[in-house]
This record gives C-alpha cells, structure tokens and sequence, in this order.
C-alpha cells in the first residue's frame, strides 16, 4: 500500500519523510473480537519509536487493552477498530511524541528522566530540546519503559536459572562416593566458555539466598523507594497548590546542597522545567527568593540573576510574588540587616531587568498584609519611597520630552508644509499662522 506523509499537514508529494499507512485487521466475535495491527512494527520504524508507543496510544485514546507479541511481531487493540481511524488517532501521536515542537520536523529523539518524571525531546535537525506535555496518559506507560527498554521482555524463570547452574556444577566434574572427580572438558565448550559474556557469568552466579543484613535491607527499601516515586510521580498534579510549592522547595534545596546543582544553563533549565511540571511557575520566584538570598542579597541578586529571568521575564505575577518574598526577608528573616537596605536592593532588582518598574510602582500604592504584618508592610513601603519616586520622576521626564507636537499642514497647492510646535507654545495659545516661515517646504528637500 502505498505510503503516506509522516506530518499528514504537509501535502507535499516529494516530502521525504514517509510511512506505511496502518494496516489493520479484526480477528474474533462477540466479546473477543479484537483488532491486529499488522504493520505496526514498519509504521514505528518510520516514525524511530518502539512499537509499542503507538499502540499504547490507541488503547489510551480509545479506553481499549492492548496486547503486545514481540517475538510474532503482533500488536493488538481490543475492539474492533478500522483503519482510518487508527490512522487518524496515529497523527495526534506523532504531534505530541514524534514532531519537533520547534520546527515540526520527525527527526527527534526521545530521552526518559523517571527520577523526575520528565520525558525530554530533542530534534536532530534544528536542536531544539523541550519537555513534552505530561498531561496524557501515554506518558506514564514512557516513563516505565523508556525507548531503550522492552516492556515485553521476560526474564529468566527460576527453573531455567537453576538448570544452568546445576549445569556450570556439572561441567566442573562429578560426585563419586563423596569425591568429586573432574571429566574432561570438550574444546567447543572451551571456546564456547571464553566467548561467555560478563553479564551470563554473572548471572550464572546469582545467589537466590536473600541478605537480610541491616545494610542489604536499607538498599532494598531505597530502590523501593525510588521505584515508588516513579509509580507515584504523575498524581502530583492532583496535589494542593500549596503541597506542590513544598515539593518544588524541596527539589530546589536538595539542587543547592548537592553539588551546588544551580549555575548553568542547563541546572536553570532543569530547575524550570521541574516548576512547569508542577504548575507553579508563577510562585517559584517567591521560594528561590527564601532558598537563595540572605542578608548578602545585595551580592546574591546579581549571581543568580539569569535564573530568576527565566521566571520574570514578562511575566507581572511572578514579579509580583517575588516582591512579597523579599518582604518577607526584609521584615522578618533579616528585619535588622536588610530594612535598611530597602531602597538598595529594589534598585538592585530593577537595574538587573528581574523587576519592571511597572510592577515597582504598581506595588508601592498599596501596603499588604499578606506576606507580613500589615505595620511592616507599611515600614517597608516608607523605607523604599526614595526608589519609588526616583522612578516616577523619571518616567515623568520621558513623557514631558516626548510631549512635543508635530502638525501637517495640506495646502491647497501641491506644496504641503510641515511644521513643528512646541507643547510650551501650545499651552500659550500661540498662532500657527505667525510662524508661516519656518514652514518646511517638502519641494527643498
């Protein structure tokens, strides 16, 4: 059959990347009627993902089971479904896990963080890397089975486990009456042992004993542990606002202790993607502001400035709740060291582009008592008056210069004269016919 366009969009017909067009098959009756994708297996080639992304897609789009046999190379969905559907269903999957977010192209890798719960993707063609949204359901099934990994693949069972060891024991020798006597070995099982990988001999050698020392115990509970956030890591959405805000601090304060994990544009990026994910992009600026600066906040504004312009940067709520974490630095972590300072430091904000003067403003004309007491609020709005209307009195200045007027005067000629006045001169009420010689002529150009 012939093949289609992998971004269906593009009705290009010389677009180079294509693919199969889904093949589907329904098999059985009644309740166990099911539909078998028999080209799934070309289709996920095309498009550089496991086959068993799609067809968990389709399962979660059509709340279907799916069924996987990789070793016949059979992928079912429960239901009966026809092809043209499927095909359809197959291009929401590749807009959301397979084209580039940037520039649309299917050249893209996908790479699996289950520690944090973030599925990244980056585009080989133009290099751009974003996290895909972690809102569907698909999600969960990538981040338990990473690109690199087969869901489907078993592993040994005991019994087969224990019959290669009973025969590593008998190709070591024999017991007779209680002597081990050694056969001889034959040169094919020689080359053959020498050509053992690492991992078979170590498998070889499991022993199925459980430690239950004190150390053994504490590392099973911590690979627990960790299997347990992945398992749990996609319900923290359904959290409060406020759990979501402890986990975030939690995640930042660990980055800070551990390996100073803060500087670099890769660590910010991290840290940002981390506050997406939990929805509180708006409030992070208020916990990094209690996480990063102490009465060195002077210093400490311009050494994580880049981090918190991620958060800022036209963006008036986040400034708006840094404003009220650094209120509560100033009034009451560091009241002593740092309300003196007020005006300093919101100078400090506004000179590194963290803080809009806008905002600065906006901010001043009204003390609150939601991050403080309503009697500090006041103390610091009176602490930073000085900046205050050292902002107001420069925007002043810029409206006032930009007050002149300009005036087009059309003649009934072909010549039209142009003319400037001066707001001063407006404010009097001066003629405009008197200054008919400064009337700029466009023909002396």
């Amino acid at each position: 059959m012939a093949n289609v366009n992998v971004n269906r969009s593009v009705e290009d017909a010389f677009y180079r990347y294509k693919m199969p067009r889904i093949i589907a098959k329904v098999e059985g009756k009644g309740n166990g009627i099911k539909t078998v994708i028999a080209n799934m297996v070309d289709v996920a080639k095309a498009l550089s993902r496991p086959p068993t992304y799609p067809t968990k897609y389709f399962g979660c789009e059509l709340g279907a089971q799916t069924q996987f046999d990789t070793k016949n190379d059979r992928y079912i969905v429960n239901g009966s479904h026809d092809s043209a559907k499927l095909q359809d269903l197959l291009d929401g999957f590749i807009k959301r896990f397979v084209l580039c977010q940037e520039c649309e192209n299917p050249e893209t890798n996908l790479t699996v963080l289950p520690k944090k719960g973030i599925i990244l993707m980056r585009c080989i063609a133009c290099g751009h890397q974003g996290n895909i949204d972690m809102r569907h359901k698909l999600t969960t099934f990538i981040l338990k089975n990473p690109p690199d990994v087969d869901p489907t693949s078993s592993t040994p069972s005991k019994k087969d486990k224990k019959e290669k060891r009973r025969e590593k024991k008998g190709s070591k020798g024999e017991t007779v009456n209680g002597d081990t006597v050694d056969g001889p070995e034959p040169v094919c099982e020689k080359v053959h042992s020498k050509k053992k990988s690492q991992a078979e001999e170590e498998e070889d050698d499991v022993d199925w004993g459980e430690d239950t020392s004190e150390a053994a115990v504490q590392q099973r509970m911590g690979e627990l542990s960790s299997a347990a956030k992945v398992m749990t890591i996609s319900d923290d959405l359904e959290k409060s606002q406020q759990e979501r805000v402890d986990l975030f601090y939690a995640f930042v304060k660990v980055a800070k202790k551990e390996n100073n994990k803060i500087f670099g544009a890769d660590k910010e990026k991290v840290i940002v993607m981390e506050a997406e994910r939990l929805e509180i992009k708006d409030k992070a600026p208020m916990v990094l502001a209690e996480l990063l600066y102490d009465d060195n906040i002077l210093i400490e504004i311009p050494k994580y400035r880049s981090l918190f312009l991620r958060f800022t940067t036209l963006n008036p709520k986040a400034q708006k709740y840094l404003l009220g974490g650094f209120e509560q630095l100033v009034g009451v972590v560091y009241k002593n060291e740092l309300m003196p300072k007020v005006p300093h430091i919101l100078k400090k904000f506004y000179d590194c582009d963290i803080l809009d003067e806008e905002i600065l403003i906006e901010w001043d004309k009204k003390a609150s008592k939601k991050y403080v007491s309503k009697e500090v609020s006041k103390e610091i709005h009176a602490k930073a008056a000085p900046i205050i209307k050292w902002l107001m009195e420069a925007e002043e200045e810029s409206s006032e210069e930009e007050e002149e007027e300009i005036e087009v005067v059309y003649a009934n000629n072909e010549n039209a004269g142009i003319k400037t006045i001066p707001s001063e001169m407006s404010k009097k009420g001066g003629d405009a016919g008197e200054s008919d010689d400064d009337d700029l002529n466009i023909e002396d150009i």
